[in-house]
């Protein structure tokens, strides 16, 4: 199945349905009166949070939905039907923005989250609403009014505990393939990972925590070079990321510099993203000498004045994983312990979260105003001329 995690959808709730202007006409009862029923009101458009999906394939090939119309009314004082509403199912993790205004209507986190995106009209008012005793025989009705349409851009982010960055070939793909049931793509060229790939790392009965990986990064991301920038959105629901290292890279590069350039890029992407809890993750030591392992780590600590936590470990062969992934859950339980007790860590977590959010509704704009920018020079370049043709006949 294709991986889609960006989709642009129209919504329609349905219209009301219009008022009756009806009298009541029967045998033995003279001036009966009015008897003209409601209209129904119309369905609204929903959308559900559904685990079951992980892409927004779907959405590429339907982009229109729309609810149901309410039903007229009728006579006897006969209200219409409702329309029935819409509900639309989207992966859990999808952030739901309105493309003409580029306000967060709502972010879908939990499974069976339901959030009203489109509100049905209002339903018409029948003429025996009208009735007095100086007008009793009203004509008048009220009709059903529009639904709400919407033009939506959805974006969806994997959810996610730990995220895994770092260059092309670092053993991204390989140390989730060890800690986890996940499968990605494994091979001996760069960008291999073309998609984010969701492995859960068990650890015991009740112990397990959601890691993800992201295509890999190269110099020059956060202006568009490579995959990593457009799949960087993946980590802002992450609360710990790995920066996986590559201590011995086939082509001979500095593994120091490949690891500047991506805290480099990672700020340029997102000032709040980069101030993640980090824990630099080095990788490959079986293919140096026993004696050269510690000095090669030591001069990378060094070189990028490091002091956060230090991961040592083989993925290929799981050497230090098992070490890693007990860190990682700790210090994940710890985390949801301290945001349940402390209501400060709670708010830091939260401000955290809606600064990840702003930068990333202003990289939408700035995407669809560029996008808005060439729409309308390419607007500029037509001409009424271009519908006039000429047509030579050759003998």
């Amino acid at each position: 199945m294709q991986f889609v995690d960006e989709a642009s959808i129209i919504v329609e709730a349905g219209k009301g349905g219009n008022g009756c202007l009806s009298f009541r006409r029967e045998k033995y009862v003279p001036r009966g009166g009015p008897d003209g029923g409601d209209g129904g009101h119309g369905g609204s458009v929903y959308l559900i949070g559904d685990d079951a999906l992980n892409t927004l394939i779907d959405f590429k090939f339907q982009r229109f939905y729309k609810a149901q119309n309410g039903q007229g009314g009728m006579g006897r004082q006969m209200s219409g039907k409702a329309g029935e509403d819409l509900h639309v199912k989207v992966p859990v993790g999808t952030t739901v923005i309105d493309e003409d205004t580029l306000e967060v209507i709502a972010d879908v986190t939990e499974i069976g989250q339901v959030v009203l995106v489109g509100e049905g009209g209002r339903r018409g008012l029948g003429n025996i609403h009208f009735k007095s005793s100086t007008n009793r025989a009203p004509r008048r009705t009220t009709t059903g009014t529009d639904g709400d349409r919407r033009n939506l851009r959805l974006e969806m982010k994997v959810m996610a505990d730990v995220g895994l960055l770092g260059m092309p070939n670092a053993g991204k793909s390989t140390l989730i393939r060890s800690v986890s049931a996940a499968k990605p793509k494994v091979a001996n060229y760069p960008f291999t990972t073309l998609v984010p790939n969701l492995g859960v790392v068990k650890l015991g009965m009740h112990e397990h925590f959601v890691m993800a990986d992201v295509p890999g990064l190269i110099e020059g991301a956060s202006d568009g070079a490579g995959l990593g920038l457009r799949f960087l959105k993946h980590l802002t629901r992450t609360r710990l990321l790995f920066h996986v290292v590559d201590v011995a890279p086939f082509d001979e590069s500095d593994p120091v510099e490949a690891a500047k350039a991506i805290v480099h890029e990672l700020g340029q992407f997102s000032p709040a993203l980069s101030e993640r809890p980090r824990w630099l993750v080095l990788n490959k030591f079986d293919l140096l000498p026993e004696d050269e392992r510690e000095e090669r780590a030591q001069k990378i600590i060094q070189a990028l004045n490091w002091e956060g936590p230090v991961f040592r470990i083989s993925a290929i062969s799981s050497d230090g994983t098992d070490k890693l992934v007990q860190a990682a859950y700790r210090w994940l339980t710890e985390q949801r312990r301290l945001e349940h007790e402390d209501e400060e860590a709670l708010a830091r977590e939260e401000e955290m979260r809606r600064r990840m959010e702003e930068e990333s509704v202003a990289r939408t704009e700035a995407r669809l105003g560029r996008r808005r920018k060439r729409d309308d020079e390419d607007d500029e370049d037509f001409d009424d001329d271009d519908y006039d043709v000429e047509v030579e006949y050759a003998p």
